[in-house]
């Protein structure tokens, strides 16, 4: 039952916020307004349904150190993007053609930001952490991760192609993030940070959406593996090898801090928790 209320509150949060952005789409400074408001509201709903639901104090969301670590994750989704980029650029597949919306960029921040923090509290939050805790770290990775991919197929300009890639270079990427790092702020800031230099510099297609109109008047052409056509960079084997290179590091460090949950380990943990209730 705790999962369902969980689940059910910051869904409902991501509704009503992604609505509403949407809705003032055409008012960049408005629909910044409402998306950091959607992420805010979404980071307290969450530690408040978490707390009263697990009765525990919600560590994934501690302050202390979150200014920093959002940063960290930011610097890395962005690096990463401009990476792929300039690989992109280099084979002939980007092209740059001016200065484009300084408004469009503001309005892509907002969108992003409520985002960014909804889908990572969702998946990585709960969904992951709560798979994990049964299962263990890698079919956790697995399972949430080809389900985040999925969720993409939803979007206008889907593919199965596009799907994979995002399941590959986000969905194990950002869970592996969460398991090396054990709080959300690493997370959601590599997600933002990814997601607004695609679409609020780059100007590219993000994750099937339509086009972008950022900081950079821009197009992409040629092949759909260079390019990643109409679901966009997201779609390109720069994009993939790169998830999967940062994936790798990601996890090497969990191992390395001794967060990789096994199925073993949580068999062992199960009598002691148990006596623990007992008591």
């Amino acid at each position: 039952m705790r999962v369902v209320k969980q689940f059910l509150a910051v869904v409902a949060v991501s509704l009503v916020g992604s609505r509403a952005v949407v809705a003032a789409q055409d008012n960049a400074w408005l629909s910044l307004i409402l998306g950091v408001a959607t992420a805010v509201a979404a980071i307290m709903v969450y530690g408040w349904v978490v707390r009263r639901t697990e009765r525990r104090e919600v560590t994934e969301l501690a302050r202390d150190g979150a200014a920093a670590r959002l940063n960290r994750g930011v610097l890395i989704g962005f690096a990463m993007f401009a990476a792929v980029i300039v690989n992109i650029a280099l084979m002939g597949g980007y092209h740059v053609h001016g200065i484009g919306s300084v408004s469009g960029a503001v309005g892509i921040f907002g969108f992003m930001a409520a985002a960014a923090v909804t889908e990572e509290l969702m998946f990585r939050g709960l969904l992951f952490r709560l798979v994990e805790e049964r299962l263990g770290t890698w079919l956790s990775l697995l399972l949430t991760g080809v389900l985040f991919g999925l969720m993409h197929l939803l979007n206008p300009d889907a593919s199965p192609w596009g799907a994979t890639a995002i399941a590959i270079e986000a969905g194990f990427m950002l869970a592996a993030c969460y398991a090396a790092t054990r709080n959300l702020w690493v997370p959601i800031g590599l997600h933002f940070g990814w997601n607004f230099a695609a679409g609020g510099v780059f100007s590219v297609v993000v994750s099937g959406n339509g086009d972008s109109a950022g900081l950079l008047d821009a197009s992409t052409s040629g092949s759909t593996l260079l390019s990643g056509g109409d679901f966009g960079p997201e779609g390109s084997l720069y994009t993939v090898a790169a998830g999967a290179a940062l994936t790798v590091v990601f996890l090497w460090l969990a191992h390395r801090r001794g967060h990789i949950v096994t199925r073993r380990r949580r068999a062992a943990e199960a009598p002691a928790e148990s006596v623990t209730v007992s008591r």
